[in-house]
């Protein structure tokens, strides 16, 4: 055998191994197929906010038609919440409660199993939050959550209490949060590890995601920048891997910083997921539609 003629064959594979790495070819990641990509329904305006109940049934917001859709594990979508506040992003709490960004009136609302609204977060100190968007709740029920300021057709305002675009923290059963970080441009996308230990948080306007880590006290530190690219939604799978909602569609990150994989969507996605009842199928929200994926992987939400 001529072991300097494999040499060039050698090294030029391991380019090549390197390249797709870098570039996020879909195949280096081995956690879906891009073939199994599926339509459900383009039939809305502008899908966001989706979140996995106990069962893997998914809620989502249609905000300009202020509407809270259920899509079911059996394949069914039906309108769980009519007049929904506009809401945005959601996440279920422990109990089983929807707490959704009702940006109508920059408020945050628990909405019950029955549908039953209860508003537990409606200002800062007395001033009207510029329109929460995001959030995530940890294991013992705090909430983090984004609040940019996207001027609305609907609002009634005219104008903004805030001064600038903050993320803020709500440990359970108090009244007012805690401003966590107010250095970013426009934070949007944000979700937290199962342990607790750390939280991505998506600067959209700067095109950048950070990594920060989550102190005894709930409060933040330890900024670091670990993607150039920003983002609408995120999610996390098993092996800790990050999805952004980008203009290039879903970007998948491992815990490094480094893209594995790239899902390409018709519709640009807003927002996802992962559902049904093991976890395993990539829900995406993609402006007027919303898809499926089967995934090799499963969520941890």
């Amino acid at each position: 055998m001529n072991l300097g003629k494999l040499k060039p064959l050698f090294f030029m594979l391991l380019y090549s191994s390197i390249l797709n790495a870098q570039t996020g070819d879909p195949g280096t990641a081995n956690l879906f197929d891009q073939n199994e990509l599926k339509l459900i329904s383009s039939d809305f305006s502008f899908t966001e906010g989706c979140s996995p109940d106990r069962q893997g049934n998914v809620f989502f917001t249609d905000q300009p038609n202020d509407k809270i859709w259920r899509y079911g594990t059996d394949g069914k979508l039906s309108v769980f919440l009519d007049k929904s506040g506009r809401s945005n992003g959601t996440y279920f709490d422990q109990e089983g409660n929807l707490v959704a960004c009702a940006d109508e009136n920059g408020e945050l609302w628990a909405i019950g199993p029955d549908g039953k609204v209860t508003v537990i977060l409606k200002d800062f100190q007395g001033k009207q939050f510029n329109g929460p968007n995001d959030l995530w709740i940890n294991d013992k029920g705090d909430i983090y959550f984004t609040d940019p300021y996207y001027k609305r057709d609907y609002w009634t305002r005219t104008g903004r209490d805030m001064n600038s675009n903050d993320v803020y923290y709500l440990p359970k059963g108090t009244k007012q949060p805690v401003r966590v970080i107010s250095d970013l441009n426009t934070p949007n996308g944000i979700v937290g590890t199962p342990d607790g230990k750390f939280i991505y948080v998506a600067d959209i306007g700067a095109g950048k995601t950070y990594r920060y880590s989550i102190a005894a006290n709930g409060e933040l530190g330890g900024k670091q920048l670990l993607m150039e690219y920003g983002s609408d939604g995120m999610t996390l799978d098993e092996r800790g891997n990050i999805y952004l909602t980008t203009g290039k569609g879903v970007l998948i990150f491992n815990p490094n910083g480094q893209m594995i994989g790239q899902i390409k969507v018709p519709h640009e996605p807003s927002n996802l997921c992962f559902s049904g009842k093991d976890k395993n199928v990539l829900f995406i929200t993609a402006r007027k539609a919303i898809y499926t994926l089967p995934m090799k992987v499963k969520g941890i939400e």
